[in-house]
């Protein structure tokens, strides 16, 4: 049959594959099992199967696209420079179009709806935040349990929707704020050091109204019919801001790739910039300035959708050192920790396994002080390490520092 979506891997992306294998070392999920079929490499053939007619659209197939991670690990490695994360975007929309069931359907709902909608994300967090005060995370099944156990306390929202906060001191630039979906509700900490921060280094920073989720998680599960959507109403939104700002990385990567999405979206997706980015240019410029004081190690843990999606490497290393702290580095691959998204809820044995590997390199950092990017890698890595360890964003920590250097 063939593929059947206008989404579909292009025979372009499948033939650039040369079939080297160097992606193999790369790619977590081959690390884990040994399996081709969970190697970029295998997953490029069976979608070159699908496409030739060779082999269908079927079980065996949504098997081996549902245990990719999308950590696009083996991007940074491929010398032909294939751009498996849209392949693979491809081959989802075809297993939505020709494989639904209702496991599929229930994700995109909860994916498509309940993450763009305010009002029934906010009907959802205030059940995690009951949930939390009455401590129910030991009664939720494993798969569950887990994700629970990594989110932060709930706070109020840091970022009013249709606000402005202004640059102090010489003004810069005019930036609009990403809030988000779940960084908003979830992690408004971030939110407020990341603005704080803005505002610092001369940034007018604002908080376009009419934006909505980034649509992330329904490109990544196939659903482009919601993802375009969302991508569309961004694109809208923040029209009369210089630069878009996005402190969650796998919201950032993905709103850098708008062009395969939308009219409009690569002129749009040059304007948006990681909040390590911007930061990281005004320490180095002296805008904000770095602290004197030693605040100890700080183990470093690299979102996938940070670097290897959007090769940011140094910034939040800068950010780190300018806030005091000396970065431990815990895995020079940046192997993906197993949160993935909604990963640990469709392979929790796959990311059970990452998430403690993760986990294990941060012990053995000796530092009880972990630095990840990402609201997913945060939650994974709360859930394996435990009590006793502090997992926070770059951003969060420099702003702390420069709190206490002026008081």
């Amino acid at each position: 049959m063939g593929w059947v979506t206008d989404h579909a891997p292009t025979r372009a992306e499948l033939d650039s594959c040369v079939q080297c294998g160097l992606c193999l070392p790369a790619c977590p999920t081959f690390r884990l099992t040994g399996k081709e079929t969970f190697s970029p490499r295998g997953r490029l053939m069976a979608m070159s199967a699908v496409a030739t007619g060779v082999a269908a659209v079927d079980d065996s197939f949504a098997a081996i696209m549902d245990s990719c991670l999308q950590c696009r690990a083996c991007e940074v490695v491929c010398p032909s420079l294939v751009p498996f994360g849209r392949a693979m975007e491809g081959a989802r929309t075809e297993l939505t179009a020709q494989l639904p069931s209702q496991q599929r359907k229930a994700r995109h709902l909860m994916v498509g709806r309940v993450l763009a909608s305010p009002a029934l994300l906010k009907l959802a967090t205030i059940g995690v935040s009951v949930g939390q005060r009455l401590r129910i995370g030991k009664v939720l099944p494993n798969t569950l349990r887990s994700g629970f156990a990594g989110i932060r306390p709930i706070k109020p929202v840091a970022a009013t929707p249709g606000s402005v906060h202004p640059a102090l001191g010489e003004r810069v630039g005019r930036v609009g704020f990403l809030t988000g979906c779940v960084m908003d509700v979830w992690f408004s900490e971030v939110h407020a050091a990341s603005i704080a921060l803005l505002q610092r280094a001369g940034y007018d920073v604002v908080i376009p109204p009419a934006q909505t989720c980034c649509g992330a998680l329904a490109a990544h599960d196939g659903d482009m019919k919601d993802a375009t959507k969302l991508a569309q109403k961004n694109v809208v939104a923040f029209a009369n801001v210089d630069v878009i700002v996005v402190d969650s990385a796998g919201c950032g990567a993905h709103m850098k790739e708008y062009g395969n999405f939308t009219k409009g979206g690569e002129a749009f997706s040059k304007r948006v910039f990681d909040i390590n980015e911007l930061v990281a240019i005004a320490v180095e410029s002296g805008r904000i300035a770095a602290s004197a004081i030693e605040r100890g190690d700080v183990a470093v843990q690299d979102p996938c959708h940070l670097r290897h999606a959007q090769r940011i490497v140094d910034q939040p290393r800068s950010i780190l050192r300018a806030a005091g702290y000396n970065p431990v580095e815990i895995d020079p691959d940046g192997r993906c920790c197993g949160a993935a998204g909604i990963y640990s809820l469709l392979q929790p044995n796959l990311s059970r396994q990452l998430g403690t590997a993760k986990a294990d390199q941060v012990r053995a950092s000796n530092a009880n002080v972990v630095a990840s990017a990402n609201p997913g890698c945060e939650m994974q890595l709360r859930s394996y390490l435990g009590s006793g360890y502090q997992v926070v964003h770059p951003v969060e920590l420099l702003w702390r520092a420069v709190q206490e250097d002026d008081r």
